[in-house]
């Protein structure tokens, strides 16, 4: 079951690399395209792609890339770079290492929600993730999931929908001080 739940989340996390690439608006974030025009996952995109390197790495660290589209439909809160480079030090340089690769994966599908929601359809409350833990969605100042806001919104890919933040969403039951001392 597991595996299936990681699959579902490098598929989705891959297709938002796929989408943010040749779409720049003036002020740097990239623009939703059309859902026909996602298609499928192009991992020379996800690879040229700055803001979502750091993820793009994730995903092939985890070995989640081997699995680039699943039925979905799913909605995905994707971290930027600047997430990433936001976790505590040396977290991520450790979550990149090979013998951790479960441990990431665990976090990556702790992104990834079941179904298709469009900013639109967001409603505040308690949401299970594939990775099996809630996160908590709050409307009151915008959006905010857990302690990220969402930063862009309603990308577009041919299995779901995603969602930009602007931090790294670590499931509870991850002791990061307790994974950093290992």
């Amino acid at each position: 079951m597991k595996k299936k739940i990681a699959a579902m989340a490098a598929a989705s996390l891959m297709l938002l690399a796929a989408c943010g690439s040749d779409d720049k608006a003036s002020n740097g974030e990239f623009t939703p395209k059309d859902a026909a025009d996602a298609g499928t996952i192009f991992v020379e995109v996800a690879s040229s792609n700055e803001q979502f390197g750091t993820l793009f790495a994730a995903v092939a660290v985890a070995e989640l890339g081997e699995t680039l589209a699943s039925e979905g439909p799913f909605t995905l809160f994707a971290p930027t770079k600047a997430a990433f480079d936001a976790l505590p030090e040396g977290l991520l340089t450790k979550l990149l290492l090979p013998a951790n690769k479960a441990v990431l994966a665990e976090i990556l599908s702790y992104h990834v929600v079941a179904g298709k929601v469009m900013a639109a359809d967001v409603q505040a409350g308690d949401v299970a993730t594939v990775q099996g833990e809630n996160i908590t969605i709050d409307t009151t100042d915008g959006v905010k999931i857990n302690n990220a806001n969402v930063t862009g919104t309603d990308f577009p890919a041919t299995n779901g929908v995603i969602h930009m933040i602007d931090a790294v969403l670590l499931p509870p039951s991850i002791d990061v001080a307790a994974f950093l001392a290992s």
